[in-house]
């Protein structure tokens, strides 16, 4: 699990910005990489520090694009049949959050680090259409700031952060939490397959 892991991680690494485009994408659609971009920024900025608003940028671009994936179906599922994918409770607690205060909360969710639960608020406020145009710019913004403040350390902190994800444990621990999410990530995929063919036209966007 280590090896793959590292060979992962090497490959995203060798694509530079485009590597953190595409983890960006999977893993905030459908797979789950914990951490991924934010030690792929890491470790491009601590080898070429001039860059890092760069891949700040490109590790922004990505999440956007990732939760447009999410958005699209989402929209088409509608509120009524998210619930077979995200627990009644769940939703009702987005829900409530949601209804005064909406761009404030997808922004501290968009800001948070795993393990905080941000793919149920994007899916919450997509159901309850909440307008694209607004769910994007504030996902953009959150994230491009979460990625400079990541790049930031990184040029003060980088060689000690990747000292330590080199280590037998993080790797494990990241390791095993990747096995797991994959594993949650095919029982979602064909959840929301299932789910989407039975929608019809997808919903208005207000």
């Amino acid at each position: 699990m280590r090896t793959v892991i590292g060979h992962l991680f090497q490959f995203f690494l060798r694509l530079g910005g485009f590597g953190l485009l595409g983890m960006g994408i999977l893993d905030s659609s459908f797979l789950f990489m914990p951490l991924g971009n934010d030690l792929l920024v890491v470790a491009l900025t601590t080898r070429h520090h001039s860059h890092m608003p760069y891949y700040a940028a490109m590790a922004a671009a990505g999440s956007v694009l990732g939760c447009l994936v999410v958005d699209l179906v989402c929209r088409r599922i509608g509120e009524e049949k998210l619930e077979r994918m995200v627990s009644k409770k769940r939703l009702e607690y987005v829900h409530h959050k949601m209804e005064k205060r909406a761009g404030i909360v997808l922004a501290f969710a968009a800001l948070m680090p795993p393990p905080f639960p941000f793919t149920a608020f994007l899916m919450g406020a997509s159901a309850l259409e909440y307008p694209r145009p607004k769910l994007l710019s504030v996902i953009a913004a959150s994230r491009l700031c979460r990625f400079l403040i990541i790049g930031g350390l990184a040029i003060v902190f980088g060689s000690q952060i990747i000292r330590v994800s080199k280590t037998p444990a993080f790797e494990w621990t990241i390791g095993f939490f990747v096995l797991l999410c994959l594993v949650g990530s095919g029982f979602s995929l064909v959840k929301w397959f299932r789910t989407a063919r039975g929608t019809g036209a997808p919903a208005a966007v207000k």
